[in-house]
């Protein structure tokens, strides 16, 4: 069965959002811009967020297998155990609090590190949102 019309253009919505996400990943490519910038970093950032942005449109149309939901939670989980310590530092650390800067320079990667947690957290609520339409898809 079919979400009902307002929920479809929220995910269509949602999926665009994180297909643009994807499409920014390739700016951490750039030398330019990083210091020594990680491809595989950013290639399995343009993924995730791609498949988030695939679930939203396939849980538009169908259940999304719960295996597949639970991998991306996991994934998010990790990214945020992993990137953790560079909000902390952020936030506490001796240098002012700053989720902006001319560069991700490695002379102070926190403020990369906190856009990434945060990344995590809002692809965790996307896993969340498209969980809870499969759980709400299954009690009709």
């Amino acid at each position: 069965m079919r979400v009902k019309t307002p929920l479809a253009i929220l995910n269509f919505a949602l999926a665009a959002l994180f297909a643009v996400f994807a499409w920014m990943q390739r700016n951490d490519i750039d030398p330019a811009i990083y210091n020594h910038p990680s491809v595989l970093d950013a290639a399995l950032w343009l993924a995730f967020y791609l498949l988030i942005a695939v679930l939203f449109v396939v849980v538009t149309f169908r259940t999304v297998p719960r295996w597949l939901l639970l991998i991306a939670a996991i994934a998010c989980l990790v990214e945020m155990v992993r990137t953790g310590p560079g909000l902390y530092e952020n936030l506490v650390g001796e240098k002012e609090f700053t989720m902006t800067q001319m560069s991700m320079s490695a002379e102070d990667p926190r403020v990369e590190l906190s856009r990434e947690f945060f990344g995590a957290v809002i692809a965790l609520a996307g896993a969340g949102l498209i969980a809870w339409q499969n759980r709400k898809r299954g009690n009709r």
